[in-house]
């Protein structure tokens, strides 16, 4: 590990000279790529630092702890080292997280895809209620969030909706929600007081490149219809809502929210994009796995991942055994504890098969 830290510490220095020789001779394109990759190999520079002040400090106590005519200086030495050992492990851990290959989807934007499913109307409202959620977040991080699709039902609920969240790492934060998520409350209509289990389930797509994913237009079925619905009156006298079908797959998309048909169509092909480059993942992994443990980095979708407990105000997460006891400020956005967590987990098993491998 260390001949590796040593050669990206290398590269750190020089990338930070060409970087610098880019800003003199105005190269923006250069600078952009260079700077992107600086930011990357910095931490790691500066880890490899840490570890060589750490072999300085070690070689100095060993000189010490040879010194047999002072007792009290080698006990002095024998705790330092011990010191020293503990501060290294530490940095070790961190730059093998730091060495993990990354995912270079991690700083893109997100397409959430939040759909109702068991538990009929109360699923529904459930979806509604992780729409809020999600996008409540998006705003306490700074972000941009825009329903692109939106299936409402008559009591206020969700059949299915197509968030965008526009914003720096909102992949990397978010790309663990994928999963089924399920609700236990009370709805508004039992009269008996009865406690409902009811499900939504949840996709997370990163915003992927033209490059990424290529769409041959003959195996395009675009059709052109009224808009209608909650959002939609504005527009329902004019044929601008776009639905797509790639033919191979049979996926579909509809946008309809936009009064332009240009735009409507420009975000169902970036819908497109994303969930075709997901089902191609979803393909791959499946040739290497008999048993997909993976959904877009985490567990299968089908999988039960959280549960939103209202009469114990209470939010588990059953993939890292997490409970916290505020349910309201979790579904008001209040998200960081959960998806800290998240993150911490997924790492850690990440080095784990690292270290196996």
């Amino acid at each position: 590990m260390w001949e590796k830290v040593r050669e990206l510490a290398a590269r750190h220095e020089v990338v930070t000279r060409l970087l610098a020789e880019a800003a003199e001779r105005q190269d923006f394109e250069a600078l952009e790529a260079l700077s992107r990759e600086e930011a990357e190999l910095a931490p790691i520079a500066e880890g490899y630092r840490a570890y060589e002040r750490l072999e300085r400090a070690a070689q100095e106590a060993r000189e010490l702890l040879a010194n047999e005519s002072d007792p009290e200086l080698r006990q002095l030495a024998r705790e330092e080292l011990e010191r020293l050992k503990e501060e290294r492990e530490k940095l070790e851990k961190e730059l093998r997280r730091l060495l993990l290959p990354r995912d270079p989807h991690d700083t893109k934007n997100v397409f959430l895809e939040i759909r109702a499913a068991a538990g009929g109307e109360e699923a529904a409202l459930f979806a509604a209620d992780l729409l809020r959620m999600y996008s409540r977040y998006a705003e306490r991080r700074g972000w941009t969030a825009e329903v692109l699709d939106m299936h409402p039902t008559d009591l206020g609920g969700v059949r299915e909706v197509v968030l965008q969240i526009r914003g720096k790492g909102a992949y990397r934060r978010l790309k663990y929600e994928s999963g089924t998520h399920r609700v236990q409350r009370v709805p508004e209509t039992e009269a008996g007081g009865r406690i409902h289990t009811s499900t939504a389930t949840v996709a997370v797509l990163p915003e992927v490149e033209d490059v990424e994913v290529e769409i041959d237009e003959k195996d395009l079925r675009i059709d052109v219809f009224s808009a209608g619905g909650p959002g939609g009156q504005h527009v329902n006298k004019t044929m601008s809502a776009v639905r797509i079908v790639h033919l191979p797959t049979g996926i579909t998309v509809s946008v309809q929210d936009e009064r332009s048909q240009h735009r409507n169509r420009e975000k169902a092909m970036k819908i497109l994009r994303a969930r075709l480059f997901d089902y191609y993942a979803r393909q791959r992994e499946a040739e290497l796995s008999e048993t997909r443990r993976q959904a877009v980095g985490t567990g299968e979708r089908s999988e039960r991942i959280r549960t939103y407990n209202f009469p114990q105000n209470r939010v588990t997460d059953h993939r890292i055994g997490l409970t916290l006891y505020r349910l309201e400020e979790v579904l008001d956005g209040d998200l960081d504890e959960l998806l800290d967590a998240l993150e911490t987990h997924f790492e850690a098993e990440a080095l784990l098969r690292e270290g196996n491998g």
